[in-house]
C-alpha cells in the first residue's frame, strides 16, 4: 500500500518552476564547465572519474549536516584510493530543500543531505517521523532507525520515489524555547509558539493547549524580540547558531521530535555503479553516520553550555509531564496512522 501512496505523492508533488529549473541547469552547466577545465568530465573509457560528483545541502556550513556530508565525501575518497570524488555544496548554493529533492530525483545532482521534514511532501509515509514524543532518548531513536526491519521499510519509501537511502544521522531532538517556565503540562496552555508549516506539528502543539503559528524562520528572532510570538521549537544547533536564546528565558527539553538528517543518492545513479563502488558508498555512509552522531552529541553539550552561560535556563521535564504530553498527542497518532502504511507505523512505535 505504501508503494502506491509513495508513487501517488511523488506524481502530485509540486514541481519547481521552469525559470528555477533553468537557473539550476545553468548553475550545473557552469559547475560542469569549471570541473572540465580542472580535470576532465565524468568517467573516461578507462573508468577513471574526471570530475567531482556534487553533494548538495540547504544547510549552513557550521552544522551537523555539513559534518555528515564532508565525512561521507572524505570516506568515499579514502576507500576508493582517491578514485571517487565528491564535492560538497552547502547553504542552498545549488537550491533549497524542495529544489534539491527535485534535481536529485531527476539525476542532475546525485547526492543530497537534508532533514526528513521537507521530504514528507514527496514521500508521504515519512510522516512517521512526525509522531511526537515517541522516544525517551536519542539512543532509543537511533536504535529504531538502525533496526534492520525498520531500515528496510524506510529504504523502500525512498527507492519507490527514485532515491537510494545511504544513511540517517540526526541533530538531536527538537526542543522548545520560551519566556515562561514550563514545569507541568498546564504551562503549555496559551503560549504562542512558532512551528514549521506542518499539519501534524500544528496539531501536536494545539493538543498541548498552546497556540501554534507557522512563520518564516527568518522572522523568528524579531518575532521573539517584539513579542509577537512567545516561543519557538528547534534543535539546540539552530537555537544557538541563530542566537534565539538571547530572546528567551528558558529552553524546555520537550524532546518532542528527532531532527533526522538523511543522506540520499539518485537511485538510477547508484544502480548504474559497479558493485564495488556501491559497497564503497554504503561503507562510507555507515562511517559518516556514526561520526555525525558523535559530533551531534558533542555539539549539543557545547550548545547547552553556551545557552546556560548567557543566563537562559535549561528545563528538564518530569516523567509525569512527558506522559501527559504523549496522552494529549493521541489524536496526532491517529491522524498519522490513518495516513501512512500500517506496517511502517507499527514498526516505528513497537518497542
Amino acid at each position: 500500500m505504501f508503494r502506491k501512496n509513495n508513487l501517488f505523492v511523488k506524481k502530485n508533488a509540486p514541481k519547481i518552476s521552469s525559470m528555477r529549473r533553468f537557473t539550476l541547469a545553468a548553475c550545473a552547466g557552469l559547475l560542469t564547465l569549471s570541473t572540465l577545465l580542472l580535470g576532465g568530465c565524468g568517467r573516461s573509457e578507462d573508468g577513471v572519474q574526471r570530475y567531482a560528483w556534487p553533494l548538495a545541502t540547504a544547510s549552513p556550513e557550521d552544522t551537523v549536516t555539513q559534518i555528515f556530508s564532508e565525512k561521507f565525501a572524505e570516506e568515499v575518497s579514502g576507500l576508493s584510493g582517491g578514485r571517487m570524488k565528491i564535492q560538497v555544496y552547502a547553504n542552498s548554493s545549488l537550491g533549497g530543500d524542495r529544489d534539491l529533492l527535485e534535481t536529485c530525483s531527476d539525476g542532475d545532482i546525485p547526492f543530497v543531505v537534508q532533514n526528513t521534514a521537507p521530504q514528507v511532501s514527496f514521500m508521504h509515509d515519512l510522516a512517521v517521523f512526525d509522531l511526537p514524543c515517541a522516544f525517551d532518548s536519542l539512543d532509543d531513536c537511533r536504535e529504531k532507525i538502525d533496526d534492520p526491519q525498520f531500515w528496510q521499510l524506510i529504504s523502500d519509501i525512498y527507492t519507490e520515489s527514485g532515491y537510494h537511502l545511504l544513511g540517517m544521522a540526526d541533530q538531536g531532538f527538537r526542543v522548545m524555547s520560551t519566556n515562561k517556565n514550563v514545569t507541568e503540562f498546564a504551562d503549555f496552555k496559551g503560549q504562542k509558539i512558532r512551528t514549521m508549516e506542518n499539519s501534524y506539528h500544528l496539531a501536536f502543539w494545539k493538543a498541548l493547549g498552546a497556540n501554534p503559528t507557522p512563520m518564516s524562520f527568518s522572522e523568528v528572532y524579531i518575532g521573539l524580540q517584539q513579542h509577537t510570538i512567545d516561543a519557538q521549537e528547534n534543535s539546540y544547533e539552530v537555537i544557538v547558531s541563530n542566537r534565539l536564546y538571547e530572546q528567551q528565558d528558558y529552553v524546555v527539553e520537550t524532546n518532542h521530535l528527532p531532527h533526522l538528517i538523511s543522506l540520499i543518492v539518485n537511485d538510477d545513479f547508484f544502480q548504474n555503479l559497479s558493485r564495488e563502488d556501491q559497497d564503497i558508498l554504503t561503507q562510507a555512509a555507515e562511517t559518516a553516520t556514526a561520526y555525525a552522531r558523535e559530533q551531534s552529541d558533542a555539539r549539543i553539550a557545547d550548545r547547552i553550555a553556551t545557552i546556560e552561560a548567557s543566563g537562559t535556563q535549561i528545563v528538564t521535564l518530569s516523567d509525569e509531564t512527558r506522559d501527559a504530553m504523549r496522552d494529549a498527542a493521541a489524536s496526532v497518532y491517529v491522524a498519522i496512522q490513518d495516513s501512512i502504511d500500517e506496517t511502517i507505523y507499527e514498526a516505528y512505535v513497537s518497542k
